[in-house]
């Protein structure tokens, strides 16, 4: 028998075929659900970074050491990193709408016992738990929104979960410096818990499963416990490595080299065993398809990217040109301004353009906005040309997040949808490791490098260099110190500046870097498929 939930068109006529079931759509408002599962989505990745900030707190109050709070981080994005890739699965298996239900309350759970936590032991296993819920958010509101809109409207829908995407990052370091500065690092986690509640009844009250995800749900399933413990084992050693190689010299240290090795082989088995498994956990049979292939691709670069640069423009503004937090956070906020604009737009030109054009826009205004920096960014900006630097870095993510979440999906059932946006997910969050891991290798070793070329320069024979260290000694000298003294503290300034100019060009370095991986993804975007931006709303493929 049908399910009930399932309209039937009338027959074309007498001694027509039986009638074709209609698409399926939801009961409630589909943008109404839309905004629920955003603002979900929204808590989670606000959370991701809105602790970075309050590091150094958490450690002077949880009598720990710097290097011992970072784990309040790792242990959150291993814990998610883990989960994503798995969330697929789990939606098949138990209902993707009580998988979104245990992971919120999962998240709003542990997000109060990690508020409340009195030790450094206790807040790093509630983070793990607060991963776990986090990671189930993500890959399953997107997945809601696929199968809540027809395809010629995914893209405006989308554009409202990039809102939640591409700004929370942006957001979370600034509004967590306030809440730490104001009120205590505590409420960075505490202040989930309205939302968190709102978002419970709210989904609860509007959300439900398509007819053919309850026709999965309860099934008797063979688990995959091999898979399962391969893909925790790899992705926890791979994002440690990505979290602590910096810091402990990759592979000049036994414990990253280990740690490497480990995810290599063990990612490894994971895709051969996967591949041939009857019934994976992560259905690594879609990588087949090209166009699945190249927009997880393009998604792993598109997390290298803006979080790299998210990374690198705070730290250029406060470590060489002594920005405050809160100012340096305003100058992030104007490229945010101009997201919430462009978002929209992009959305409504998913309806009347195919994806993959936009995606050469994306990526060819990414290498531009990359390129520019390399010609621009030096320690005399202004406060106005740092925001229009940062804006036009931005200026390409509208045009790739919405496209490539909206082109995945050509071409692969319908009932594939929660491994779609799950994979999709992992892999701009694992991009996201990697930019953060990509920026801070390329400031410390071309930062060296750099220092190398310039220090040689500073040489008695040198006669800008020597009439510039004899004028800042005499400058020292006339405001009240002893001759040997004014020529030592010019020697320190100068070398302060040497090293100041070591590290802008290392960022000049890192942009450029970035727009040579931009123009390769805007050459490759061209042997993406396209959509079908005027299709009739029609039963999804």
């Amino acid at each position: 028998m049908a399910d009930s939930n399932e309209k039937r068109l009338p027959a074309a006529g007498a001694g027509s075929a039986a009638p074709l079931a209609a698409p399926w759509t939801p009961a409630h408002n589909p943008w109404l659900i839309a905004g629920v599962v955003a603002l979900s989505a929204f808590m989670e990745m606000l959370d991701a970074s809105i602790a970075n900030v309050a590091l150094p707190y958490m450690a002077g109050n949880l009598s720990s050491s710097n290097d011992e709070a970072t784990w309040i981080l790792t242990s959150y994005l291993v814990a998610n990193a883990i989960i994503l890739p798995l969330s697929g699965w789990i939606s098949n298996t138990i209902g993707r709408k009580r998988y979104f239900l245990l992971s919120l309350l999962l998240f709003t759970i542990s997000s109060v016992l990690c508020g409340l936590a009195p030790s450094l032991s206790a807040i790093i296993l509630f983070r793990v738990l607060q991963g776990v819920g986090g990671g189930g958010l993500q890959p399953v509101a997107q997945s809601i929104l696929a199968d809540s809109f027809p395809e010629h409207k995914r893209g405006q829908a989308f554009a409202i979960y990039g809102i939640t995407t591409v700004l929370a990052p942006i957001i979370g370091p600034t509004l967590g410096g306030w809440i730490t500065d104001n009120y205590s690092w505590r409420w960075i986690f505490l202040i989930n818990i309205p939302v968190g509640i709102l978002a419970l009844f709210m989904v609860q009250r509007l959300v439900e499963d398509p007819p053919y995800l309850r026709r999965l749900a309860g099934k008797i399933v063979k688990i995959d416990y091999i898979g399962i413990g391969l893909l925790a084992i790899g992705i926890a050693a791979l994002q440690v490595v990505l979290d602590k190689g910096q810091e402990d010299d990759w592979f000049g240290s036994h414990f990253i080299l280990t740690l490497a090795i480990l995810a290599v082989c063990t990612l490894t088995a994971l895709a051969v065993w996967e591949w041939f498994y009857e019934h994976p956990v992560i259905d690594v049979h879609l990588f087949q398809h090209f166009n699945f292939f190249t927009c997880n691709l393009m998604m792993f670069g598109f997390g290298v990217v803006m979080f790299g640069t998210l990374v690198m423009m705070p730290l250029y503004l406060q470590t060489l040109m002594g920005y405050t937090a809160e100012s340096a956070g305003l100058v992030m906020s104007f490229g945010g301004l101009f997201l919430l604009m462009a978002l929209p737009m992009v959305g409504r030109l998913l309806g009347k353009i195919q994806a993959r054009r936009l995606v050469h826009v994306g990526w060819a205004a990414m290498a531009f906005g990359m390129w520019f920096s390399t010609q621009h960014m030096d320690m005399l900006i202004s406060f106005r040309a740092g925001s229009w630097i940062r804006a036009l870095q931005m200026m390409g993510l509208p045009f790739l997040f919405v496209p490539l979440t909206t082109v995945v999906y050509v071409g692969l059932p319908r009932e594939k949808n929660n491994s779609i946006a799950a994979l999709i997910n992992f892999m701009r969050n694992i991009g996201m490791s990697f930019g953060t891991s990509i920026v801070t290798t390329i400031l410390a070793r071309r930062a060296q490098y750099h220092q190398q070329i310039l220090v040689p320069h500073l040489t008695p024979g040198d006669g800008i260099a020597s009439a510039s260290l004899q004028k800042m000694s005499h400058a020292l000298f006339y405001s009240g110190l002893s001759a040997s003294d004014a020529l030592n503290q010019a020697y320190g300034r100068f070398y302060q500046g040497v090293v100041a100019q070591a590290y802008s060009l290392a960022y000049i370095d890192g942009y450029k870097i970035f727009a040579i991986g931009a123009a390769i993804f805007f050459v490759l975007s061209f042997f993406l498929k396209g959509n079908r931006p005027h299709a009739p709303s029609g039963p999804m493929e």
